[in-house]
Formats: structure tokens, sequence, C-alpha cells
């Protein structure tokens, strides 16, 4: 039977696939809205680092979620769920069809599954439950977390101290236990007709190739230019988690004499192959809805829009 709510599709992919300009074509040629899954590219100024369309290119594809935070200000995955899901209702009333693009698959997981909003850590409860676990042992506050929380205590064992404390410290703060933080978080999940695809080149040597040859255009773009206003700033500093993107952290550091400008760029390219390699390990283990392609095949690009029609218009 055809679900004929209104939808939504994810397209996702790891650096370098060309999951934008796959999302671009579709715009030219189907009714969606484009929204940026990218948690980087939230941030304003920095735009060479990040891969950002220029202004003339988002003047003419224009994306949801681009330059809404300054690099001092916070953004995370639960702030850009509730961001995203206030542009789905938005999106469809006006008669479109969301399309979600980046590589951030904590911020698709969170918009798929809901987050769990749960309590920061209390210094002083965290404590008492070191100091209860010292006297009696991690078994005996287990035995707490089994009358309180007999879900989690299943789940969790005897000895796993760190996780023990976690639950009991959850239900200290709040008298809700964990379970009950999860199950509000399985509520939250995306309840739409879903169309995900999923980009990479399958071939590691050429997503490596790519990788290094988009950091040296970069580099040809200005990123150093880029880093070196964005470091000017006295509102913005190293620690803040917008400079913990590869690029941006080794450029710094250059500029602050901790590496030679070879070895900031080795690092970078270094660190986006790692990046990129958890993105394909994301991918793969996603779920059986995901349509992964290669995207070493000259079709697939071709495959993904007839996908997304087929989808739209179903």
């Amino acid at each position: 039977m055809v679900d004929h709510r209104p939808s939504v599709i994810f397209v996702m992919g790891s650096t370098a696939s060309g999951k934008t300009a796959l999302a671009c074509k579709a715009y030219d040629t189907l009714d969606v809205e484009l929204i940026n899954v990218d948690s980087v590219q939230v941030y304003q100024g920095m735009d060479v680092g990040s891969a950002k369309l220029s202004e003339q290119e988002l003047a003419q594809y224009p994306h949801h979620l681009i330059d809404i935070r300054k690099p001092s200000e916070a953004y995370n995955a639960s702030a850009f769920r509730d961001d995203a899901v206030s542009l789905i209702k938005a999106i469809h009333q006006r008669g479109k069809t969301p399309l979600f693009v980046g590589g951030t698959m904590l911020y698709f997981k969170a918009l798929l599954e809901g987050v769990a909003q749960l309590p920061e850590a209390d210094a002083s409860v965290r404590k008492a439950l070191l100091d209860e676990a010292e006297k009696q042992g991690w078994p005996a506050l287990h035995q707490q977390l089994e009358q309180i929380d007999p879900t989690s205590a299943q789940r969790i064992k005897p000895k796993d101290g760190q996780r023990l404390q976690r639950a009991l410290e959850v239900f200290r703060q709040t008298g809700e236990t964990l379970t009950s933080f999860f199950q509000a978080q399985q509520d939250q999940r995306l309840d739409y007709p879903l169309l995900q695809i999923g980009l990479s080149p399958f071939s590691r040597t050429v997503l490596h190739e790519r990788i290094n040859e988009r950091f040296d255009f970069m580099m040809q773009a200005g990123f150093l230019n880029e880093v070196e206003r964005l470091r000017a700033n006295p509102e913005n500093h190293l620690d803040l988690p917008a400079f913990r993107s590869a690029g941006y952290k080794q450029l710094w550091k250059h500029l602050d004499g901790v590496y030679d400008l070879t070895q900031a760029v080795e690092k970078s390219k270094a660190i986006t192959r790692q990046l990129a390699k958890r993105q394909v390990t994301w991918l793969r283990g996603w779920s059986n809805e995901l349509q992964l392609m290669d995207t070493d095949q000259p079709m697939h690009q071709k495959q993904a829009l007839a996908l997304m029609s087929d989808f739209v218009h179903r």
C-alpha cells in the first residue's frame, strides 16, 4: 500500500563523495528544499575549509542551516534536530519535499532516532556515587539500579562502573530512570516516508586521492587566509567545537608556530582520511533502508535522481 504522507529525503555520504552536486541536481529537477547536514557549514566565516558553496551558488541553490551560528556559539545534534523538525513541517506546508544533504552522520542519526535529553553531570552526585562504590562495591550499586530501573540493570553489568554511575546519577538528579529518557527518545523517531541515499567511492584509494586533491584546492582557494581571519577574532579560540574540524585546527597551530605549513597540510589530509573512514563505517552499518551507491560508477547520479523522482512522485 502506497504511503501518501509527505516525505523526506536523506543524501548522506563520505567527504568528497559528490553529495552536494547530487542535491543541486535534485533541486534543478524536483520540488525540493535543501537542508545542510554539515556541522561546520553551520558556522559563519568557515567557508573554504568546509567546502561551502559560494554566495553565488547558494543564491542559485539555497540551503537551510548554513551560516546560522558564529564559530563562538554552540551548536550540536540536539539543536540540529530541533531546527530540522521545524523545517520539515514548514517545507511540507509549502508543498515541497525536504532534502537533507551532508556528511555529519551524528546529525542524521539524531533526526532519525531522536535525542535522549539527559541532564549534565553533577559533580556532587557523582562524588557521592563514587564514595558509595568504594565502600560497598559496584555490585551493591547494581542492586540499587535493579530496584529503580530493572531494564537498565539487565543491560548494564554489575562491574561496569562507568555506565552504572551514569544510570544512577540520572535518577538521583531527575527522579526519572535512564529507561524513561530512552523511551522519550524513541517517541521522537522521524515518522515520515523516508528515502535514504548514501554516497561513497567504494575504492579507498580513489577516496584518498579525492580528499588530497580537494584539500590542495582549498589551500589554493585561500584556506590559510580564512583561518588567519578567524584566529584574529578575539571571540574565537582553538578550544571551541567549531575548530575541531579537519584543517582548521592544524592550520591554526601552524599560525601559532607549532607546525610548519607542510606538516599542517599533511596532518589535515590524514585527519580528513580518518573522518572519511568513520563516515564509510557509519554508512555500511546504517540500515537496510539505505541505498548505498558507489560514486565511481558513472551512472550513480542518474540512478539516484531516478530513485528520488520515483519516491517524490509515488
